[in-house]
C-alpha cells in the first residue's frame, strides 16, 4: 500500500498548508468517474481514520446524460469506502450538443457542471467540495490563462463561493498527474471512461502535450513554474516550503 500512504502525504501536505479542513466539515468529493476524482475520493475517506480534526465525506456525480453512463462501480466502492453518494442525473449534454450544437461547448458545459454539482452539494448539508485538481492541473491552467488570456493566474487552493456558501478545496496540488496515474493502476480504481465527443480535444489536452515536448528538453520545467506561482502569490498560492518527496515511482 505504499502508494496510499504515497498519496495520502501529498493530500495530507495540501489540506495543512492551506487549511482546507476544519472541524466538523461536510466534504462532498465531485466524482466525474476519472482518476483523479476518484484518487481524491480514496485518499479523503483513508484520511478521516487518522486526520485530528474530524469531518465527513460524500461523494457526488453529475450524470451528463449520456446514453450507456454506468455508475455501478462507482456506488460499490463508495459503499465499501462508508461513503455517502448520489448521481444527479441531467441534460447538459442534450442541452449543449443537441439543443444549442456548441462549437465550443467546454467551457459552458464546466459552468452547467459546476452549478449542478454545488446544488448538490448543498442539498446534501455539506459545506466543502473537494476537487481533483493536481499539480499538473495547476501548472497547465497557469499557462493556458498565459497563452489565451495574456495573463498570470491560476485557480486558487481554497475558494469560498459567497452565493452558495460552499468553500472549493483542491486538496491534490501537490501529488503530480504521475502519482495519480500509478495510483489509479495499483489500486485498481473503477474508473468510468468518459462518453463525451470533446474528450482528448481540448485546449487542456494541447497544453499537456505542448509542456510534455518542451520538458523534454528542460527537466524540472513543471515544477520551476509550479514553484513561480507559489513564490508569486498568486491566486492563494504561497511558498509553504517543499511539498513532500516520496522517492520516485517504479515504472
Amino acid at each position: 500500500m505504499n502508494e496510499l500512504k504515497r498519496l495520502l502525504s501529498f493530500v495530507r501536505r495540501g489540506v495543512d498548508d492551506y487549511a482546507m479542513i476544519e472541524e466538523g466539515d461536510v466534504i462532498a468529493v465531485g466524482i466525474s468517474g476519472g482518476k483523479d476524482s476518484l484518487a481524491l475520493l480514496k485518499a479523503l475517506a483513508e484520511m478521516r481514520r487518522f486526520y485530528p480534526k474530524k469531518y465527513e465525506v460524500k461523494a457526488i456525480t453529475i450524470d451528463m446524460g449520456f446514453e450507456g453512463s454506468d455508475y455501478s462501480g462507482i456506488k460499490e466502492y463508495c459503499e465499501a469506502l462508508n461513503v455517502e453518494y448520489r448521481v444527479v442525473d441531467t441534460e447538459i449534454a442534450k442541452i449543449i450538443f443537441d439543443v444549442r450544437q456548441e462549437s465550443n461547448p467546454c467551457s459552458l458545459c464546466a459552468k452547467m457542471r459546476r452549478g449542478s454539482l454545488h446544488l448538490a452539494a448543498q442539498e446534501m448539508g455539506c459545506n466543502k467540495v473537494a476537487l481533483g485538481h493536481h499539480f499538473d492541473d495547476v501548472v497547465e491552467t497557469f499557462m493556458m490563462n498565459l497563452f489565451f488570456e495574456g495573463r498570470l493566474g491560476c485557480f486558487s487552493p481554497v475558494t469560498y463561493l459567497s452565493n452558495r456558501k460552499i468553500t472549493l478545496i483542491r486538496p491534490m496540488i501537490y501529488a503530480t498527474e504521475k502519482d495519480v496515474v500509478y495510483f489509479a493502476r495499483r489500486q485498481n480504481l473503477p474508473i468510468v471512461k468518459s462518453l463525451c465527443p470533446e474528450d482528448h480535444n481540448t485546449e487542456r489536452e494541447n497544453m499537456k502535450n505542448l509542456l510534455s515536448e518542451i520538458e523534454k528538453n528542460n527537466k524540472g520545467l513543471k515544477h520551476r513554474i509550479f514553484k513561480a506561482i507559489c513564490k508569486g502569490n498568486l491566486d492563494g498560492f504561497a511558498e509553504k516550503g517543499r511539498y513532500p518527496d516520496a522517492g520516485a515511482l517504479p515504472e
